[in-house]
């Protein structure tokens, strides 16, 4: 069975916030049934940080107006309460939840793998051209060594 989380909303006619439980950097949709058909409010997100926005009615026949803003990535989790003003007067209230997760709908998938730039991944997935390079570079080493040795000794090769 599919849950969906339901909106949270302050009363009937109150504002609706969608979805109720976002993370930070999310888009939430905030819409409301109090303004009345053809009127548009000024919804205030400041105490998350959004600053303001507008509604209004996404059709002319509509009997809701719908507003968007964005969750700042700087948010921290707890629960904020979103306002809505109505031009014509009445004003509503919803809750927003913000958490680190959100809803898990977009929640980043974190990278796989190993990191393919040099000394930072040499260790990866291939252990085995890791010990040639090393052995290579130790007999580079001792060859270098052996060589400079005979040199100061006077021995020509």
């Amino acid at each position: 069975m599919l849950a969906v989380a339901a909106p949270a909303t302050a009363a009937q006619g109150g504002l609706e916030v969608y979805p109720a439980t976002a993370a930070p950097g999310d888009r939430v949709t905030v819409d409301t049934t109090a303004c009345g058909g053809s009127d548009t409010a000024t919804g205030d997100a400041s105490a998350v940080g959004a600053g303001t926005f507008t509604l209004a009615p996404a059709t002319p026949n509509a009997s809701n107006a719908t507003g968007r803003f964005r969750i700042p990535v700087s948010a921290q989790p707890g629960t904020y309460e979103i306002v809505a003003k109505c031009a014509s007067g009445p004003e509503v209230t919803g809750d927003l939840i913000v958490s680190v997760t959100g809803t898990g709908a977009s929640v980043a998938q974190l990278p796989k793998g190993h990191v393919n730039t040099g000394v930072g991944g040499a260790l990866g997935p291939e252990p085995t051209r890791t010990s040639a390079g090393v052995a290579a570079l130790a007999l580079a080493a001792a060859g270098g060594t052996w060589l400079l040795h005979r040199r100061a000794r006077g021995d020509r090769i």
